[in-house]
């Protein structure tokens, strides 16, 4: 048989899988009659841009129905997305009043658009819908390039996500009944490799199962996997399931195949028969069991949790005079620089699940005015008793701020602002706040036994780390303490959990230059792991989902600058 990759060697969850889907509903309310005897006959186009940051809607990603003689309309037909954390997912919907039945949309009376992220759609509070669901309510406006009314109210849009139940695992077992012996002085040595199938027909390697040796009549030992890895959430999606005999040198002998589905395998005992010149060969599921487990939109949905992120940026006299071309921080008039398109990459999407889109933005390694003391944690706004900027814009703002009135200093230490972080983080016990920093350095630590120290304190806390290094510099420091592949310790204690990402940025250049597509390649890269680590702490702490969040009305601004948490380290 064809075999789109090797059966030797299978990582289940390499392939690019969403996250998990989730079903768009649309609602409209007080929309603009256009009509003259009559009332708007409303439908709605929705354009799906993957890309960071474009709005360039080439394509209409769908289209409700018409619905006659309304102006607050509740669209039937609903949308089903994939839905990715780490990327920059934005919607755009079109309304229109339907005058004919041309396709022809310039034909048609335009009633307003409205642009969105669907990472804006499942942050939301719910304020109108029930509680397994997310809905954000901005208004519809016009585009000038549409002949509309200017300045007249166009109405409202209620955007509903709910998650679709396909982010469950399932524990599956099969068992073979008289399969083909290939072995000459023996049996066989079965074992099974599943496929899950593709849009285009292809079909990609999900799982593969243990090999029983020298058996006719093998059982195979339950195993667990995501549904998503089976199927992409579609439970009637083909799943094609291959038996092989086999063989050291690799050339496993194949036996049979079949297919089925996750809708079939979900009823319980089925008995498959392997295509084969043996229609005797019988493989036969023994048990399937649904593990129902809590996803990280259970938790983000309706405010039960924030992810609370907090940005920090090097200001290291190494990176050169900003107001240089070859400084790091170089202040260019027409292109942001490595540092500022960092802090727009990640925090354009962590911002969606912030509810109040207050930042905090600190500072370390520089000379502050007036007296040129060195700091290595102190708020870019310029203002200590309130470190927090508005929205991410806000963040970049305060950062070019203060390049015009710091001084580039040095030495570089990561554990005074890591600990600043962990101490507050350490204020939250109920999973209502999750922080998320990130850090962007040149790659020299003066601090290692410390930071790694404080990254041990901070692994059982309520937060994340990502480590963003620009520049040409070697970053075997950073890596280090990148827990990926050898759990970062102090002084004999190991992290609790993996809570680092780190990555440089020269890694994720678009080669043509194109600083929204490298933008885009960070984000993805460096947020990847977020709902994992997340959903670990979560977890492990035993917090449910839907807890009460803290009032973002009566939280202090200066929470951060609490007298028992001091923002600044001076030397």
């Amino acid at each position: 048989p064809q075999q789109p990759q090797s059966i030797g060697e299978l990582d289940p969850l390499t392939a690019a899988i969403p996250a998990t889907k989730v079903e768009i509903t649309v609602s409209c309310r007080n929309l603009l009659d256009r009509d003259t005897f009559s009332k708007s006959d409303p439908s709605k186009l929705f354009r799906l841009h993957p890309l960071y940051d474009s709005y360039l809607y080439q394509e209409c990603f769908g289209r409700t129905e018409v619905i006659d003689n309304t102006l607050n309309p509740d669209f039937v037909r609903k949308f089903i997305l994939d839905y990715f954390f780490e990327e920059r997912q934005n919607l755009r919907f079109d309304l229109y009043d339907l005058d004919s039945k041309s396709e022809n949309l310039s034909k048609h009376d335009f009633l307003g658009q409205m642009y969105c992220t669907l990472g804006e759609v499942v942050g939301s509070p719910v304020r109108l819908l029930s509680s397994n669901s997310t809905t954000v309510t901005p208004p519809l406006f016009y585009n000038p390039s549409h002949l509309g009314i200017p300045g007249k109210n166009c109405g409202t849009i209620i955007v509903k996500a709910e998650e679709l139940g396909n982010c469950r695992s399932v524990l599956l077992q099969f068992c073979g009944n008289k399969l083909d012996k290939k072995d000459f002085f023996g049996k066989s040595d079965p074992f099974l490799v599943f496929y899950r199938s593709n849009e285009d027909g292809t079909y990609t390697i999900c799982h593969k199962t243990e090999v029983v040796k020298n058996t006719l009549d093998p059982v195979w030992q339950a195993f667990k996997i995501p549904v998503r890895a089976l199927c992409n959430g579609d439970y009637d999606r083909a799943i094609k399931i291959e038996v092989y005999d086999w063989d050291r040198d690799g050339g496993h002998d194949y036996i049979g195949e079949f297919k089925t589905s996750y809708r079939e395998l979900s009823k319980g005992q089925s008995q498959f028969n392997v295509v084969t010149k043996l229609p005797s060969q019988q493989v036969t599921l023994l048990s399937c069991l649904i593990d129902v487990e809590v996803t990280f939109l259970d938790y983000i949905k309706g405010g039960g949790s924030c992810l609370c992120f907090v940005c920090c940026v090097l200001f290291y006299l190494w990176t050169g005079n900003p107001s240089q071309p070859t400084s790091l921080h170089y202040m260019n008039p027409y292109q942001l620089n490595a540092y500022a398109m960092a802090l727009r990459a990640v925090g354009e999407i962590i911002q969606d699940y912030d509810s109040d889109k207050m930042f905090p933005a600190l500072g370390f390694g520089a000379k502050l005015p007036p007296d040129g003391r060195v700091s290595h944690e102190f708020a870019l706004n310029g203002n200590p008793e309130n470190p927090y900027c508005t929205g991410i814009e806000g963040v970049l703002e305060a950062y070019y701020r203060s390049l015009k009135s710091v001084r580039l200093y040095g030495p570089t230490f990561f554990s005074p602002v890591i600990n600043h972080v962990a101490r507050y983080a350490s204020l939250v016990k109920n999973g209502s706040e999750y922080f998320i920093l990130l850090i962007i350095s040149d790659g020299v630590i003066s601090d290692m036994a410390q930071t790694k120290e404080s990254i041990v304190n901070a692994s059982c806390l309520p937060m994340s780390i990502i480590i963003v290094g620009v520049g040409s510099a070697e970053f075997d420091e950073m890596i280090e303490l990148d827990g990926d592949e050898v759990r970062i310790s102090s002084r004999g204690r190991f992290a609790e959990r993996d809570i680092v990402q780190f990555v440089p940025f020269r890694d994720y250049i678009d080669p043509r230059g194109n600083h929204i597509l490298s933008m885009a390649r960070l984000a993805k890269d460096v947020l990847a792991e977020i709902p994992d680590q997340f959903l670990h702490y979560m977890r492990t702490r035993g917090i449910k989902p839907n807890i009460s969040p803290l009032s973002y009305s009566s939280k202090p601004m200066s929470a951060l600058a609490h007298p028992a948490l001091p923002l600044q380290t001076q030397i």
